[in-house]
Parts: structure tokens; sequence; C-alpha cells
């Protein structure tokens, strides 16, 4: 089963599984209660800079992807990603991965899903 990922607008679902938002900040509009998440990992976010940089541009994407992944690989968005891959093993990817972009296509939340996609359970 590959992990899921949906807008934290949508609504939840019982398919969902555990619910991780992946957003640094917190999305407009939603309130806590609403959101019905297990886990709100926003260390795990993309640094403001490089979000800020990105603006969901498509032709910025094969960039932002290679960029990110490099932030993933220290400090807090490391330790983050780590607990994220467990929370994952632990529930056998039954796992949807919340973000609040317009763009379902590219956004952080993409990236994460094919990192976690690619690794064994």
């Amino acid at each position: 089963m590959p992990v899921t990922i949906k807008r934290i607008y949508e609504d939840v679902s019982n398919e969902d599984g555990i619910r991780v938002l992946v957003d640094r900040v917190w999305p407009r509009g939603i309130s806590k209660a609403d959101a019905e998440l297990d886990y709100w990992m926003k260390e795990i976010g993309p640094s403001t800079d490089l979000r800020k940089w990105f603006g969901h541009d498509p032709e910025k994407y094969d960039q932002f992807k290679e960029t990110y992944k490099e932030e993933l690989s220290h400090g807090e968005q490391q330790e983050e990603l780590e607990r994220l891959k467990e929370i994952t093993k632990d529930n056998n990817k039954d796992v949807t991965l919340l973000f609040s972009a317009k763009d379902e296509k590219y956004n952080q939340a993409r990236v994460l899903k094919d990192i976690l996609d690619r690794q064994r359970v």
C-alpha cells in the first residue's frame, strides 16, 4: 500500500489512516479540531526561504525537489524525516500526508511520498 497525500481542506476519511500534516505553517481557515491530525510535523516542511523561492512554480519543481531533499538530510528536518519513516513503517504505510498548497502536483508532500514509498515496511 503506498502512502497517500491530500489537501488538508478535503474531508476526513476512514481510509486516511494516520493523518500527518507536513506544512511548516498552520493552514488558514481550519481549526485544529477539524483537522483531526495524528501528527503535525512542522519541522519536516521546507525552510521558509525555499518555500518562498519555490512559490509552487512548476518550472522550479525539479530544483525545489533536489534542494528540499538536501534540507531533509540535515538537522531537525532529518530527525523529523526519520520519525515519519518510523510512523510509516509502524503503520504499514497506512498514512496520509496532508498539505495546504492549492497545487496538488508540485508540493513537498509529493516529495515526501516519493521518499516514503521507496522504503521497505
